[in-house]
């Protein structure tokens, strides 16, 4: 989980301007309102990265945290699969996304293994 928060934590230096958002994504950002999307995107995922560190370490929070995850990760690489075309910066955020979502999993198998061991 923390590999995961780590993952949603990177695109937090988007928030810092276009240029990082430029770096990041590999995109021309002239547009106002996509600069104010991207760097709000770059805040909700700063939110949800810390949220998932921490919830690694509160099992209450875990399966919470788990879900959360998953429905970012699948909903970007569905969407990134089903638009197609994208370049190489994005290609790495699949590929980021796909790591993510194996962690994921195995965390959300070690959460139930390890409660039907109690």
């Amino acid at each position: 989980m923390v590999l995961v928060g780590i993952i949603h934590l990177l695109p937090v230096s988007g928030v810092l301007g276009v240029e990082r958002l430029a770096a990041l994504y590999g995109l021309s950002l002239g547009e106002p309102n996509i600069e104010i999307l991207m760097r709000h995107r770059a805040i909700l995922f700063g939110i949800l990265g810390l949220f998932m560190v921490y919830a690694a370490f509160q099992p209450s929070l875990q399966t919470l945290a788990i879900i959360a995850g998953l429905v970012s990760v699948v909903s970007f690489i569905a969407i990134a699969w089903s638009v197609g075309g994208y370049n190489e910066s994005v290609r790495k955020v699949v590929i980021a996304d796909i790591i993510a979502t194996v962690a994921l999993v195995a965390a959300g198998a070690i959460r139930v293994i390890s409660r039907n061991q109690i």
